[in-house]
């Protein structure tokens, strides 16, 4: 699973990331940078998914936030 690459990646997509996930609560969630597997975790138990789900929407939300990233340039 690609993880973001930088603090300031993640501080930028993190409104993206809450409209996507809306019962994300940033002060709770495990860290996407540090240990993408509890942050998959978290977001299945908080979102109703199974693990498999949660580990789909966050590897499709990293591949749009790459794509994003190089239009960006």
């Amino acid at each position: 699973m690609t993880v973001l690459n930088a603090s300031k990646d993640w501080a930028n997509c993190l409104p993206r990331i809450q409209n996507r996930f809306p019962y994300l609560q940033p002060s709770l969630a495990p860290s996407l940078l540090q240990d993408p597997e509890a942050f998959v975790v978290y977001l299945a138990q908080t979102h109703h998914l199974t693990l498999t789900e949660a580990k789909e929407e966050v590897e499709d939300f990293l591949f749009v936030e790459g794509l994003l990233r190089e239009v960006e340039g």
